[in-house]
Protein backbone atom coordinates (compact mmCIF):
# COMPACT_ATOMS: atom_id res chain seq x y z
CA UNK A 1 0.00 0.00 0.00
CA UNK A 2 1.23 3.72 -0.71
CA UNK A 3 -0.38 6.51 0.80
CA UNK A 4 -0.73 10.06 0.27
CA UNK A 5 0.20 12.76 3.42
CA UNK A 6 0.27 16.34 3.04
CA UNK A 7 3.09 18.39 4.52
CA UNK A 8 1.58 18.92 8.25
CA UNK A 9 2.03 14.73 7.94
CA UNK A 10 5.39 13.98 6.95
CA UNK A 11 6.77 10.47 7.78
CA UNK A 12 9.32 9.67 10.54
CA UNK A 13 11.57 7.68 10.19
CA UNK A 14 13.49 7.71 13.58
CA UNK A 15 11.51 5.18 15.31
CA UNK A 16 10.71 1.51 14.65
CA UNK A 17 7.02 1.61 13.60
CA UNK A 18 5.51 -1.04 16.26
CA UNK A 19 1.98 -1.89 14.80
CA UNK A 20 2.71 -4.66 12.66
CA UNK A 21 0.33 -5.80 9.83
CA UNK A 22 2.36 -8.92 8.87
CA UNK A 23 4.14 -11.58 10.68
CA UNK A 24 5.12 -11.48 14.58
CA UNK A 25 8.47 -10.35 15.80
CA UNK A 26 7.93 -11.60 19.48
CA UNK A 27 5.83 -10.51 22.48
CA UNK A 28 6.32 -6.76 22.91
CA UNK A 29 4.65 -6.19 19.52
CA UNK A 30 1.71 -8.51 20.30
CA UNK A 31 -1.18 -7.30 22.00
CA UNK A 32 -2.97 -8.92 24.43
CA UNK A 33 -4.76 -12.38 23.94
CA UNK A 34 -3.17 -13.64 26.70
CA UNK A 35 -6.43 -16.07 27.73
CA UNK A 36 -6.38 -17.15 24.44
CA UNK A 37 -2.21 -18.03 24.28
CA UNK A 38 -2.86 -19.92 27.70
CA UNK A 39 -5.88 -22.12 26.87
CA UNK A 40 -3.96 -23.06 23.44
CA UNK A 41 -0.99 -23.84 25.48
CA UNK A 42 -2.46 -25.68 28.06
CA UNK A 43 -5.03 -27.61 25.82
CA UNK A 44 -1.37 -29.02 23.15
CA UNK A 45 0.56 -29.73 27.50
CA UNK A 46 -2.54 -32.19 28.23
CA UNK A 47 -3.20 -34.36 24.85
CA UNK A 48 -5.78 -32.47 23.27
CA UNK A 49 -5.29 -30.93 19.42
CA UNK A 50 -7.16 -27.58 18.90
CA UNK A 51 -9.42 -26.34 16.81
CA UNK A 52 -8.87 -22.14 16.05
CA UNK A 53 -11.58 -20.65 14.10
CA UNK A 54 -11.93 -17.16 13.42
CA UNK A 55 -12.66 -14.83 10.23
CA UNK A 56 -9.39 -13.65 8.29
CA UNK A 57 -7.52 -10.98 9.37
CA UNK A 58 -8.54 -11.46 13.32
CA UNK A 59 -5.28 -12.40 14.51
CA UNK A 60 -5.32 -16.15 14.92
CA UNK A 61 -1.75 -17.06 12.76
CA UNK A 62 -0.37 -14.16 15.09
CA UNK A 63 -2.03 -15.79 18.23
CA UNK A 64 -0.30 -19.00 16.84
CA UNK A 65 3.26 -18.25 16.50
CA UNK A 66 2.92 -16.35 20.23
CA UNK A 67 1.66 -19.60 21.88
CA UNK A 68 4.85 -21.18 19.87
CA UNK A 69 7.16 -18.95 21.27
CA UNK A 70 5.99 -19.34 24.63
CA UNK A 71 6.32 -23.00 24.36
CA UNK A 72 9.72 -23.00 22.60
CA UNK A 73 10.51 -20.77 25.51
CA UNK A 74 9.19 -23.16 28.55
CA UNK A 75 10.42 -26.64 26.71
CA UNK A 76 13.85 -26.01 24.51
CA UNK A 77 12.97 -29.88 23.30
CA UNK A 78 9.96 -29.03 21.81
CA UNK A 79 9.54 -28.24 18.05
CA UNK A 80 6.85 -25.64 16.69
CA UNK A 81 5.98 -25.60 13.10
CA UNK A 82 3.63 -23.35 11.38
CA UNK A 83 2.17 -23.78 7.54
CA UNK A 84 -0.87 -22.34 5.81
CA UNK A 85 -2.46 -24.96 3.32
CA UNK A 86 -4.89 -21.77 1.60
CA UNK A 87 -2.63 -21.74 -1.85
CA UNK A 88 -2.47 -26.13 -2.19
CA UNK A 89 -5.07 -26.97 -4.65
CA UNK A 90 -4.03 -31.35 -3.88
CA UNK A 91 -3.22 -33.56 -1.66
CA UNK A 92 0.48 -33.85 -3.30
CA UNK A 93 0.78 -30.27 -2.22
CA UNK A 94 -0.20 -30.59 0.47
CA UNK A 95 1.82 -33.39 1.31
CA UNK A 96 5.20 -31.84 -0.02
CA UNK A 97 4.24 -28.52 1.77
CA UNK A 98 3.84 -30.79 4.60
CA UNK A 99 7.45 -32.31 4.14
CA UNK A 100 9.15 -29.22 4.18
CA UNK A 101 7.95 -27.65 6.78
CA UNK A 102 9.24 -30.47 8.79
CA UNK A 103 12.10 -32.55 7.73
CA UNK A 104 15.32 -31.75 8.52
CA UNK A 105 13.67 -29.86 11.59
CA UNK A 106 14.30 -32.48 13.94
CA UNK A 107 17.61 -34.08 12.87
CA UNK A 108 19.45 -31.28 11.54
CA UNK A 109 21.08 -30.74 8.30
CA UNK A 110 24.05 -32.51 8.93
CA UNK A 111 25.82 -35.24 6.42
CA UNK A 112 24.17 -37.94 8.66
CA UNK A 113 21.47 -36.31 9.13
CA UNK A 114 20.40 -36.19 5.28
CA UNK A 115 21.83 -39.76 4.93
CA UNK A 116 19.24 -40.81 7.36
CA UNK A 117 16.65 -39.40 6.00
CA UNK A 118 17.38 -39.87 2.54
CA UNK A 119 16.97 -43.88 3.64
CA UNK A 120 14.33 -43.53 5.65
CA UNK A 121 12.14 -42.62 2.79
CA UNK A 122 10.99 -44.76 -0.36
CA UNK A 123 7.95 -43.36 -1.52
CA UNK A 124 10.01 -39.39 -2.40
CA UNK A 125 13.75 -38.39 -1.99
CA UNK A 126 14.19 -35.10 -0.18
CA UNK A 127 16.79 -32.80 -2.25
CA UNK A 128 18.56 -31.07 0.30
CA UNK A 129 21.23 -28.20 -1.25
CA UNK A 130 22.32 -24.92 0.42
CA UNK A 131 21.22 -21.49 -0.58
CA UNK A 132 24.17 -19.67 -2.28
CA UNK A 133 22.91 -16.41 -1.20
CA UNK A 134 21.87 -17.16 2.38
CA UNK A 135 23.98 -19.73 3.23
CA UNK A 136 20.91 -21.89 4.51
CA UNK A 137 19.69 -25.89 3.65
CA UNK A 138 17.01 -25.80 1.99
CA UNK A 139 15.21 -28.97 0.83
CA UNK A 140 12.54 -29.48 -2.36
CA UNK A 141 10.33 -32.13 -2.84
CA UNK A 142 8.94 -34.10 -5.68
CA UNK A 143 5.45 -35.58 -4.45
CA UNK A 144 3.69 -37.66 -7.29
CA UNK A 145 0.04 -37.39 -7.23
CA UNK A 146 -0.12 -41.12 -7.03
CA UNK A 147 2.34 -41.55 -4.21
CA UNK A 148 1.12 -39.24 -1.82
CA UNK A 149 -0.60 -41.39 0.46
CA UNK A 150 2.28 -43.49 1.03
CA UNK A 151 4.81 -40.54 1.26
CA UNK A 152 2.10 -38.67 3.41
CA UNK A 153 2.12 -42.07 6.13
CA UNK A 154 6.04 -41.42 5.72
CA UNK A 155 6.13 -38.37 6.90
CA UNK A 156 3.94 -39.10 9.82
CA UNK A 157 6.48 -42.43 10.50
CA UNK A 158 8.77 -40.08 10.91
CA UNK A 159 7.76 -37.67 12.93
CA UNK A 160 6.77 -40.62 15.05
CA UNK A 161 9.81 -42.63 14.93
CA UNK A 162 11.77 -39.18 15.87
CA UNK A 163 10.00 -39.15 19.46
CA UNK A 164 10.43 -35.75 19.75
CA UNK A 165 7.57 -33.66 21.22
CA UNK A 166 6.25 -31.32 18.20
CA UNK A 167 3.60 -28.88 17.89
CA UNK A 168 2.07 -28.54 14.26
CA UNK A 169 -0.47 -25.58 13.13
CA UNK A 170 -2.13 -26.04 9.75
CA UNK A 171 -3.76 -22.87 8.86
CA UNK A 172 -6.43 -22.71 6.60
CA UNK A 173 -7.59 -25.99 6.96
CA UNK A 174 -10.55 -26.16 5.83
CA UNK A 175 -8.81 -26.06 2.15
CA UNK A 176 -8.68 -30.26 2.30
CA UNK A 177 -12.50 -29.71 1.15
CA UNK A 178 -11.45 -28.76 -2.23
CA UNK A 179 -8.52 -30.92 -3.37
CA UNK A 180 -9.81 -33.21 -5.58
CA UNK A 181 -8.50 -36.79 -3.47
CA UNK A 182 -11.33 -38.61 -2.41
CA UNK A 183 -10.94 -38.95 1.56
CA UNK A 184 -8.70 -36.45 2.73
CA UNK A 185 -10.25 -35.58 6.17
CA UNK A 186 -10.56 -39.32 6.76
CA UNK A 187 -7.21 -40.02 5.86
CA UNK A 188 -5.71 -37.51 8.38
CA UNK A 189 -7.24 -37.77 10.99
CA UNK A 190 -6.48 -41.74 10.91
CA UNK A 191 -2.68 -40.07 11.07
CA UNK A 192 -3.21 -37.57 13.59
CA UNK A 193 -4.77 -39.31 16.12
CA UNK A 194 -1.88 -42.14 16.71
CA UNK A 195 0.76 -39.45 16.20
CA UNK A 196 1.12 -38.76 19.68
CA UNK A 197 4.29 -37.17 20.36
CA UNK A 198 2.44 -33.99 18.03
CA UNK A 199 -0.05 -31.76 19.30
CA UNK A 200 -2.13 -30.14 16.34
CA UNK A 201 -4.13 -26.68 15.68
CA UNK A 202 -6.27 -26.87 13.05
CA UNK A 203 -7.04 -23.34 12.13
CA UNK A 204 -9.62 -21.76 9.95
CA UNK A 205 -11.53 -18.70 8.84
CA UNK A 206 -14.65 -20.20 7.04
CA UNK A 207 -16.86 -20.89 10.47
CA UNK A 208 -19.41 -23.01 9.37
CA UNK A 209 -17.04 -24.88 7.10
CA UNK A 210 -14.92 -25.63 10.32
CA UNK A 211 -17.75 -25.81 12.26
CA UNK A 212 -19.77 -29.03 10.24
CA UNK A 213 -15.73 -30.91 10.00
CA UNK A 214 -15.42 -30.93 13.63
CA UNK A 215 -18.92 -30.89 15.14
CA UNK A 216 -20.54 -33.08 12.71
CA UNK A 217 -20.99 -37.19 14.04
CA UNK A 218 -20.23 -38.10 10.89
CA UNK A 219 -17.16 -36.24 9.58
CA UNK A 220 -13.71 -38.14 10.50
CA UNK A 221 -12.59 -34.84 13.28
CA UNK A 222 -16.08 -35.03 15.37
CA UNK A 223 -14.83 -34.23 18.91
CA UNK A 224 -11.41 -34.63 17.98
CA UNK A 225 -10.10 -30.94 19.48
CA UNK A 226 -10.62 -27.98 21.70
CA UNK A 227 -12.77 -25.20 19.71
CA UNK A 228 -11.83 -21.86 19.80
CA UNK A 229 -13.12 -19.18 18.08
CA UNK A 230 -11.14 -16.04 18.20
CA UNK A 231 -12.66 -12.82 18.93
CA UNK A 232 -11.95 -9.15 18.98
CA UNK A 233 -9.25 -7.79 21.33
CA UNK A 234 -11.50 -5.75 23.84
CA UNK A 235 -11.38 -2.66 23.35
CA UNK A 236 -9.44 -1.43 26.71
CA UNK A 237 -6.56 -3.64 26.38
CA UNK A 238 -6.13 -2.59 22.92
CA UNK A 239 -6.85 0.87 23.92
CA UNK A 240 -3.33 0.47 26.67
CA UNK A 241 -1.14 -1.72 24.10
CA UNK A 242 -1.90 1.14 21.48
CA UNK A 243 -1.21 4.65 23.87
CA UNK A 244 1.88 2.45 25.69
CA UNK A 245 3.55 2.16 22.28
CA UNK A 246 2.57 5.82 21.12
CA UNK A 247 3.28 6.94 24.65
CA UNK A 248 7.24 5.59 24.81
CA UNK A 249 7.56 7.42 21.47
CA UNK A 250 7.12 10.71 22.82
CA UNK A 251 3.71 11.38 21.21
CA UNK A 252 -0.15 10.40 22.76
CA UNK A 253 -3.36 9.09 21.62
CA UNK A 254 -5.89 10.26 23.09
CA UNK A 255 -9.02 8.25 24.41
CA UNK A 256 -11.46 9.43 21.96
CA UNK A 257 -8.72 8.77 18.79
CA UNK A 258 -8.77 5.24 19.93
CA UNK A 259 -12.51 4.96 20.43
CA UNK A 260 -13.53 6.47 16.96
CA UNK A 261 -11.04 3.34 15.76
CA UNK A 262 -12.07 0.48 17.60
CA UNK A 263 -15.64 1.64 16.87
CA UNK A 264 -15.44 2.33 13.53
CA UNK A 265 -13.65 -0.88 12.29
CA UNK A 266 -15.42 -2.99 14.83
CA UNK A 267 -11.95 -3.95 16.89
CA UNK A 268 -11.48 -6.05 13.99
CA UNK A 269 -7.38 -6.61 14.52
CA UNK A 270 -5.86 -6.42 11.00
CA UNK A 271 -7.82 -2.89 10.39
CA UNK A 272 -7.15 -1.55 13.74
CA UNK A 273 -3.08 -2.37 13.19
CA UNK A 274 -3.00 -1.48 9.78
CA UNK A 275 -4.83 2.47 10.78
CA UNK A 276 -2.52 2.22 13.85
CA UNK A 277 0.33 2.06 11.51
CA UNK A 278 -0.49 4.86 9.64
CA UNK A 279 -1.43 7.32 12.73
CA UNK A 280 2.18 6.02 13.75
CA UNK A 281 3.78 7.11 10.49
CA UNK A 282 2.76 10.87 11.04
CA UNK A 283 5.01 13.02 12.28
CA UNK A 284 2.56 14.69 15.21
CA UNK A 285 2.92 14.79 18.90
CA UNK A 286 -0.53 14.67 19.68
CA UNK A 287 -3.25 12.48 17.98
CA UNK A 288 -7.21 13.30 17.70
CA UNK A 289 -10.07 11.55 16.25
CA UNK A 290 -9.39 13.68 13.28
CA UNK A 291 -5.70 12.25 12.73
CA UNK A 292 -7.93 8.80 12.30
CA UNK A 293 -10.53 9.97 10.24
CA UNK A 294 -7.25 11.38 7.83
CA UNK A 295 -5.49 8.27 7.81
CA UNK A 296 -8.85 5.84 7.07
CA UNK A 297 -9.23 8.15 4.01
CA UNK A 298 -5.46 7.57 3.00
CA UNK A 299 -6.17 4.39 3.10
CA UNK A 300 -9.02 4.20 1.48
CA UNK A 301 -8.44 6.73 -1.61
CA UNK A 302 -5.50 4.35 -2.14
CA UNK A 303 -7.98 0.85 -2.68
CA UNK A 304 -10.40 2.88 -4.04
CA UNK A 305 -9.29 1.22 -8.01
CA UNK A 306 -9.57 -1.87 -6.52
CA UNK A 307 -13.30 -1.40 -4.92
CA UNK A 308 -14.43 -0.22 -8.01
CA UNK A 309 -13.26 -3.33 -9.46
CA UNK A 310 -14.94 -5.62 -6.91
CA UNK A 311 -18.34 -3.71 -7.65
CA UNK A 312 -17.71 -3.81 -11.15
CA UNK A 313 -17.48 -7.68 -10.98
CA UNK A 314 -20.89 -8.31 -9.20
CA UNK A 315 -24.10 -8.25 -10.48
CA UNK A 316 -26.66 -5.57 -9.78
CA UNK A 317 -28.92 -7.41 -7.32
CA UNK A 318 -25.69 -8.57 -4.98
CA UNK A 319 -23.98 -4.65 -5.30
CA UNK A 320 -27.62 -3.37 -4.13
CA UNK A 321 -27.37 -6.07 -1.02
CA UNK A 322 -23.95 -5.53 -0.37
CA UNK A 323 -24.57 -1.50 -0.11
CA UNK A 324 -26.87 -2.17 2.50
CA UNK A 325 -25.45 -4.66 4.51
CA UNK A 326 -22.61 -1.86 4.40
CA UNK A 327 -25.05 1.19 5.37
CA UNK A 328 -26.15 -0.76 8.32
CA UNK A 329 -22.98 -2.06 9.23
CA UNK A 330 -24.04 -4.64 11.40
CA UNK A 331 -27.39 -6.10 9.56
CA UNK A 332 -29.71 -8.29 11.35
CA UNK A 333 -32.31 -9.73 9.07
CA UNK A 334 -31.48 -8.60 5.65
CA UNK A 335 -33.75 -11.13 3.97
CA UNK A 336 -36.67 -9.57 6.40
CA UNK A 337 -39.62 -7.11 5.09
CA UNK A 338 -38.16 -4.40 6.90
CA UNK A 339 -34.63 -4.26 5.88
CA UNK A 340 -35.79 -5.07 2.23
CA UNK A 341 -38.23 -1.89 2.30
CA UNK A 342 -35.96 0.27 4.06
CA UNK A 343 -33.30 -0.33 0.93
CA UNK A 344 -35.55 -1.20 -2.06
CA UNK A 345 -34.04 -4.12 -2.71
CA UNK A 346 -37.10 -5.70 -4.24
CA UNK A 347 -38.23 -9.50 -4.27
CA UNK A 348 -37.65 -11.52 -0.67
CA UNK A 349 -36.36 -14.45 -3.30
CA UNK A 350 -33.40 -12.13 -4.74
CA UNK A 351 -32.46 -10.81 -2.24
CA UNK A 352 -31.85 -14.36 -0.83
CA UNK A 353 -30.28 -15.51 -3.43
CA UNK A 354 -27.52 -12.29 -4.07
CA UNK A 355 -27.13 -12.93 0.40
CA UNK A 356 -26.54 -16.52 -0.12
CA UNK A 357 -23.60 -15.87 -3.31
CA UNK A 358 -21.78 -12.69 -1.43
CA UNK A 359 -21.87 -15.24 1.50
CA UNK A 360 -20.21 -17.67 -0.35
CA UNK A 361 -17.75 -15.73 -2.16
CA UNK A 362 -16.76 -14.11 1.31
CA UNK A 363 -17.65 -10.85 0.42
CA UNK A 364 -20.35 -11.00 3.60
CA UNK A 365 -19.50 -12.19 6.77
CA UNK A 366 -22.57 -13.80 9.31
CA UNK A 367 -21.21 -13.65 12.57
CA UNK A 368 -22.45 -16.01 15.93
CA UNK A 369 -25.13 -13.46 16.60
CA UNK A 370 -26.63 -13.78 12.87
CA UNK A 371 -25.60 -10.55 12.19
CA UNK A 372 -24.58 -9.66 8.81
CA UNK A 373 -21.55 -7.24 7.79
CA UNK A 374 -19.38 -6.67 4.73
CA UNK A 375 -15.97 -8.90 5.82
CA UNK A 376 -13.72 -6.28 4.66
CA UNK A 377 -13.99 -3.81 6.93
CA UNK A 378 -12.12 -0.63 4.67
CA UNK A 379 -14.48 -1.82 1.68
CA UNK A 380 -17.70 -1.57 3.81
CA UNK A 381 -16.51 1.90 5.02
CA UNK A 382 -15.58 2.46 0.96
CA UNK A 383 -19.73 1.52 0.12
CA UNK A 384 -20.85 3.54 2.33
CA UNK A 385 -19.35 7.02 0.96
CA UNK A 386 -19.70 6.20 -2.44
CA UNK A 387 -23.32 5.49 -3.80
CA UNK A 388 -22.65 2.98 -6.70
CA UNK A 389 -25.50 1.88 -8.77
Amino acid sequence: MRFCYDRRQMKDTSTANPFLIAGYSGPALFCDREAETVAVMSALANGRNVTLISPRRMGKTGLIHHAFHRIAKDDKKCRCFYMDIFATQSLAEFVALFGKTVLGKLDGFSESAVRKLAGFFKHFRPQFSINPQTGVPEMTLDIRSGDAVLSLAEIFAYLKKSGTTCRIAIDEFQQILEYPDKGVEALLRSHTQFTHNVGFIFAGSEQHVMDAMFSSAKRPFYQSAQKMSLREIPREAYRDFARRHFTASGRALSEMAFDRLYDTVSGHTWYMQLVLNVLFSYNLKRYTDADVDHAIDDILKEESATYKTYCGLLPAGQLRVLRAVAAEKNATAPTGSAFIRRHALGATSSVKLALNALCKKSLILQDDAGRYSVYDRFFGLWLGRNHLT
